[in-house]
């Protein structure tokens, strides 16, 4: 019988995947309409009596989202304020969804990264995370590996998506 041999393992392709840089860490969503009136109506003396009775040390070392899951329009101070009470707490804040926290985090990540590595080299941006990585993580990871990269691919080697390859010079 034949050895069975990888040649996924065996060629020069390079591997960047997103989770590596995925930043550990608990995510915590505070919804303002819990604050609100009937979850629409904000009245800002019992909005801030609200928030000074709110127990921020849950919130302690996490990453939040703040934003209001009911259709009320409210002031630009409002998710303000939540930040001011909530910052000392948090390791970041973000006005969003927790998908916006995950995009704010790599946007701070990625820059940091050192491309060069990937310098001339097939790269496959892999695909099917375990771990919420948002759509603008891999938009940017594609553009931050163009200059470097010989090519780029999406997905993972036995079924990769060509998503760039550099000209000849």
């Amino acid at each position: 019988m034949d050895e069975i041999i990888n040649k996924v393992a065996n060629s020069s392709l390079e591997v960047f995947d997103l989770e590596d840089y995925y930043p550990k860490g608990i995510r915590s969503q505070i919804d303002m309409s819990q604050w609100l009136i009937e979850g629409v109506l904000l009245r800002e003396k019992d909005f801030r009596e609200g928030l000074k009775n709110h127990n921020w040390l849950q919130y302690q070392d996490h990453f939040v989202a703040i934003n209001c899951l009911t259709d009320a329009i409210l002031p630009a101070w409002a998710p303000l304020l939540v930040a001011v009470h909530v910052a000392p707490f948090a390791k970041k804040v973000v006005n969003g969804t927790l998908e916006d926290i995950d995009t704010v985090l790599y946007q701070e990540i990625l820059p940091s990264i050192d491309f060069t590595a990937y310098k001339d080299k097939s790269v496959i941006i892999k695909g099917c995370s375990k771990k919420p990585v948002p759509m603008s993580a891999y938009v940017l990871a594609a553009q931050k590996l163009q200059p470097f990269a010989k090519s780029i691919m999406y997905g993972e080697a036995c079924s990769a998506v060509p998503l760039y390859k550099a000209v000849k010079k």
